[in-house]
């Protein structure tokens, strides 16, 4: 199930500098009075964090700002937002983990914001995948093979 609600399309995508993503762990592990260590899957399904920040204009500081505070409740909804992970450039179901950080004053008339935006699933790919390695390690290859020896329609 989507979220409703889009990331402004007038705002800009978050800033390279600083941009990370982090898994939560779906592991929960028990010490043994050995030393030893029992460790197992708590969850199938966990949030990934993203660290991103922006560098805005006056005006869409203006639109960020408000937006944040009526459509996403201050921050509560859940939206879509184009990020990038390992995956690529896709949409995400995302909402503001805590309040952000900012504005804050960049050069003359810049304002940055961060934040750490959940991301609702974690990405990977599927499951088949990893039964063949080999076409996800060259896909460029395979990808270069097809589009230059595929016939056109």
């Amino acid at each position: 199930m989507a979220a409703t609600i889009d990331y402004p399309a007038g705002l800009p995508a978050p800033l390279r500098s600083g941009y990370g993503v982090n898994h939560i762990s779906p592991l929960i592990r028990t010490e043994l009075e050995t030393g030893r260590a029992r460790q197992r899957r708590r969850y199938t399904s966990v949030p990934s964090l993203a660290s991103v920040s922006w560098l805005m204009s006056q005006a869409q500081a203006q639109l960020f700002e408000a937006w944040f505070k009526w459509t996403l409740s201050d921050g509560a909804e859940w939206f879509n937002c184009r990020l990038r992970t390992p995956l690529g450039l896709q949409d995400y179901e995302c909402r503001f983990a805590e309040m952000y950080s900012g504005p804050d004053l960049v050069g003359v008339d810049r304002w940055r914001f961060s934040a750490d935006l959940e991301i609702r699933e974690r990405q990977a790919l599927p499951y088949d995948y990893t039964l063949l390695p080999d076409y996800v390690l060259q896909q460029s290859i395979i990808d270069r093979a097809l589009n230059r020896e595929w016939p056109e329609a």
